[in-house]
Parts: structure tokens; C-alpha cells; sequence
């Protein structure tokens, strides 16, 4: 049975982490002040919060739709051994993309009911229509990404080797705990190549390439240590960009492995902070969430109509 709490349950990922690190009080909003803002009887002000995190904007609904229709070809061809086409894929995500524009525009009372069943993209709320330069160029971007993804030594040797692959189911929700805190690890394929006897984790990557993407997958290989008893030798990660068409593979080390686990424990205390109860998860005062001082990254906040209205 579905229990209503007054706080969320405490847990630490990549996304949460990167959210702290870009503001804190965008993390006030992201993780606590929308908190039950789904319930029909919440308060309205929370229920704004709540709406106001499922805005996306184009790169971020883009990478989602990539992401899920990723997912969706690797499970045709595992359980129906079809491999989509790339005009296939482009249409799916075509007719997605319109859809979230749709719903942006002609759904808006249905959003406001229910932020999580319709979509709303940002420029759509804030400005009242998208910037179409931006529209355009990931628009354009859609053959490439398909194309890369199905020419990506990930989906090569998937569909040219099932054989010798043995997969994990995929979990949507993967989870560790480390010293007492729940982890949270979205991985995007995971499985074991049986003629390299190695565990392989793959992460597509819509956008350019950045400085904490190794340590993202060092994460996942830990959890393979812990769950599977796996061996850091043992394990490759693999970080495909589909845009680029470049794919990147590492064999870690225990000293990475223990350099990621520092970070995040040091992540885990600087989130700690901003609690006033350990516990319950009871957060401090919105006030105390102090705002960026790089103040061009509120003019992009999903949060700007709250967190900037005159109090």
C-alpha cells in the first residue's frame, strides 16, 4: 500500500548530486519543496513546485525520447530478433517530439491536473512558443543519432553475436546502499560478454562529452562488484555518444572505484546539511538553500517563476 510521508526518503545519485552542485536551492525545489505535490489534496503552492519539475526543455525531452526508443530496438531485437531501421526510429521519435509540442500547446489545463500523464516544454510555458532555431537543430540531429546508434559497437554486437551475450534484466529502478544511504543507478544496458568472459555496461550519451562520465560508469561498475561479485578487472564501461558516432571504452581500477566512493560519501555529507532531521529527511528552510551566483543559469531554471517572484 501506497504510504504518504511528509518528507521523501533520503538517497543519493549522479543527477541529484549534479542538481546541489548547480544550486542549492534548485535542489530545494527538485527534491524537496514539490514533495507530494502529486496528491489531489496537497497544498497549492507545493502542487506548483511539483509542476513546475516536470517542465523539460527540447535537449532534455530529446535525450529522453533517444533514450527509450534506444531501449525499444535493443528489446525488439532481443525478443522478436527484428532490428529497427533508422527511419523507423526517426519517425517514432518524430511523432514523440510532436506530441510533447501538442500537449504543450492545446493540453495545458489537462498538464495543470496531471503534470505526470501530459507533457509541457519549457519554452512552451515560459514563452508561449518554442525557440524554433533550437526545434530545428534537434530535428536535425535525429537521423545522425540513429544512425550512430545502430551503427555503435554496442548494437553491432548485440545483433551480429546474441550468442555469446547473456543480458541482465533491466531494472528501472537499481539501487545500493552505502553506509546506510540508498543509491540509486540507472544504467542504460548492462551484460556479460561470454566470449571475453566481461561484464559490459553501456551508457548512450545524447549530448557532448563531459568530465564526470567516466566517473558515472565507475559507479555502475561498483554496483556490479557489490551485487554480482564482480571483479573491477572484469568489468568494461562504455560510454557511446550517438551524436558523434565515438564510443569510448575504460577497464577501471580499484583506485578509481575508491576515488568515486570519496566523492560521493564528501557529496552525501555536503546533501546532509541541508537536512534538520537525519531521519525523517526533514529539510531546512527554503531560505537556507542559498541560490547560484551565476545568476545566467536562473534565466533557464525550471524554477525561476517561484524561486525570482518579488516576496
Amino acid at each position: 500500500m501506497f504510504e504518504v510521508k511528509a518528507f521523501p526518503e533520503f538517497s543519493w545519485s549522479f543527477s541529484r548530486h549534479k542538481t546541489l552542485m548547480t544550486c542549492a536551492r534548485k535542489y530545494a525545489y527538485e527534491y524537496y519543496a514539490g514533495h507530494n505535490g502529486w496528491l489531489y489534496d496537497a497544498d497549492e503552492a507545493v502542487k506548483h513546485v511539483y509542476r513546475l519539475k516536470k517542465l523539460k526543455n527540447v535537449p532534455i525531452a530529446f535525450g529522453q525520447i533517444v533514450h527509450e526508443l534506444a531501449e525499444r530496438a535493443l528489446r525488439m531485437f532481443l525478443n522478436h530478433g527484428y532490428v529497427m531501421t533508422d527511419a523507423e526510429l526517426v519517425g517514432e521519435a518524430r511523432k514523440m517530439l510532436n506530441q510533447a509540442y501538442l500537449d504543450s500547446r492545446d493540453r495545458k489545463q489537462q498538464w495543470l491536473q496531471k503534470p505526470a500523464r501530459f507533457h509541457m516544454l519549457y519554452d512552451m510555458y515560459y514563452e508561449g512558443e518554442l525557440n524554433r532555431m533550437e526545434a530545428e537543430e534537434y530535428r536535425r540531429r535525429l537521423p545522425i543519432v540513429f544512425q550512430n546508434f545502430l551503427a555503435s559497437k554496442s548494437f553491432g554486437d548485440i545483433t551480429g553475436r546474441p550468442q555469446t551475450m547473456q543480458f541482465q534484466q533491466a531494472e528501472e529502478f537499481r539501487f545500493m546502499t552505502v553506509d546506510g544511504v540508498k543509491i540509486f543507478v540507472v544504467m542504460d544496458l548492462l551484460y556479460r560478454d561470454l566470449e571475453t568472459d566481461k561484464w559490459v555496461i553501456v551508457d548512450w550519451k545524447t549530448g557532448k562529452e563531459a568530465e564526470d562520465d567516466r566517473s558515472q560508469l565507475a559507479l555502475y561498475a561498483y554496483y556490479l562488484m557489490q551485487k554480482y561479485d564482480a571483479r573491477v578487472e572484469d568489468i568494461q564501461i562504455r560510454n557511446e555518444y550517438v551524436l558523434t558516432g565515438v564510443q569510448k571504452s575504460y577497464t577501471l581500477s580499484e583506485g578509481d572505484i575508491a576515488l568515486m566512493l570519496e566523492k560521493m560519501k564528501q557529496s552525501v555529507h555536503m546533501m546532509r546539511r541541508y537536512q534538520l532531521d537525519i531521519l525523517s529527511n526533514e529539510p531546512a528552510e527554503l531560505d537556507d538553500f542559498p541560490r547560484t551566483s551565476y545568476e545566467q543559469r536562473c534565466q533557464m531554471c525550471n524554477y525561476k517563476e517561484v524561486c525570482l517572484a518579488p516576496s
